[in-house]
């Protein structure tokens, strides 16, 4: 009950949704609660005013009027993860000892996990999974990094050094060099052949990084886009950060590599 007077607000926006019949819930690792408390459809309920499912992963149809369709699967991204998947016990010491041991004494620690590595795994086993077939393009989140078109940040920064070095545009190309180095701090691995890399996999990256900052994945106006909001004062700003036409993507998908 306290959850939801305080998110009052949130819960308002998100039932502009639900009104339009466009609102999923999709539970994750430590969404005990959801996934498995019978009361949850009652709080559900109560927060937008009808029953709302509850689901493991939802996939949106991508249907052209003329070539192959694009099935988008969105999912929490856990699955895989041996720590995280079908681990109960997991889910519950965070949703029952942990999370209200933070709320008891006032922490919050919530920040990406530090292990660079498991990232980088997970995100690989990721994108072989969603690239084994045509026309699949897979959302996750989990990590807490961000990744476009199948590439991480550090990956699309050595694409774009090829491009400026392509171009002779030798002012952005110093300036990608520069940028490059920071960067590898955050990232232990890029993958082999990422030039050559399906676009089929997304993740969302992160609600709690510590500066503030919230990434994820927008599909609307016939596009992908990787977006980023961040306080300016007051206030909280948009920002695209990557975009791709929902046309190109489907074409992308169904090309062989």
């Amino acid at each position: 009950m306290q959850v939801i007077k305080h998110n009052a607000q949130v819960h308002e926006a998100e039932a502009a949704f639900v009104q339009q019949k466009r609102y999923a819930k999709v539970f994750g690792n430590h969404d005990n609660f959801w996934n498995l408390d019978p009361l949850a459809g009652t709080f559900l309920k109560q927060m937008f005013g009808e029953a709302i499912p509850v689901y493991a992963g939802v996939v949106l149809q991508l249907q052209p009027d003329d070539g192959d369709p694009v099935s988008i699967f969105c999912t929490h991204g856990h699955q895989g993860d041996d720590k995280s998947d079908g681990n109960w016990f997991s889910a519950a010491f965070v949703t029952y000892i942990w999370a209200p041991l933070q709320a008891f004494l006032d922490i919050n620690p919530n920040s990406p996990s530090n292990s660079n590595a498991l990232k980088s795994l997970h995100n690989q086993m990721m994108y072989e999974w969603s690239a084994m077939s045509d026309g699949i393009v897979l959302i996750t989140g989990h990590t807490h990094q961000p990744v476009f078109k199948s590439h991480t940040h550090l990956e699309r920064l050595y694409l774009q050094l090829d491009d400026a070095v392509m171009a002779k545009d030798d002012i952005l190309a110093d300036t990608i060099r520069r940028e490059i180095p920071k960067r590898m701090q955050q990232f232990d691995h890029i993958q082999a052949g990422f030039r050559d890399m399906r676009p089929s996999y997304f993740n969302t990256g992160c609600c709690c990084y510590s500066n503030g900052n919230i990434t994820g994945i927008e599909i609307c106006e016939n596009a992908i886009r990787l977006v980023k909001w961040h306080a300016d004062g007051k206030d909280f700003k948009r920002e695209i950060a990557e975009q791709m036409s929902l046309d190109d993507l489907r074409k992308a998908v169904h090309k062989k590599i």
